[in-house]
């Protein structure tokens, strides 16, 4: 249990201990039960885990959207905005299973963008997106401008 050894707390602190606790371990690669954020009601949180876990940017922009109000007045908005990097890798990971080749196309990638974010996102923004992980040591790995490949 997530509370053991802590004094007698009331289910409203629990509630806000939990709003800040979730993002933040969520950042770090941990999805909490759904059955506990249905417990404290925070299943706006879930949807944004599930999004997360899932590498579905459109999902976590929309889930992000949706719930807004209730994340600026919580303080964790900008840690939600966090994830989206998050997301990016968990989708380039999938690619990358899916692919079973450690070298990738920056075609692939962008495919798989476009079906999980938006059709119009260009191979220059892909780009980028790729680089941020890569130097923020999400991803091991460089890019390949002459071959277009990762």
């Amino acid at each position: 249990m997530l509370f053991n050894g802590v004094t007698r707390i009331t289910k409203k602190n629990k509630h806000l201990i939990l709003i800040y606790l979730v993002p933040l371990k969520i950042l770090l690669g941990y999805l909490p039960k759904r059955s506990l954020l249905e417990k404290y009601d925070l299943l706006q949180l879930w949807e944004i885990g599930e999004a997360v876990r899932c590498g579905n940017a459109r999902k976590l922009t929309e889930a992000i959207e949706t719930h807004q109000e209730f994340f600026i007045k919580s303080g964790i908005y900008l840690i939600l905005e966090r994830l989206r990097l998050v997301t990016y890798r968990n989708l380039f990971k999938k690619v990358y299973m899916i692919m079973k080749s450690p070298v990738l196309t920056l075609e692939d990638l962008l495919i798989a963008l476009r079906m999980m974010e938006s059709s119009d996102i260009e191979l220059e923004e892909a780009n980028c997106i790729l680089a941020n992980l890569i130097h923020q040591g999400k991803i091991k790995g460089y890019i390949s401008h002459t071959h277009q490949k990762v």
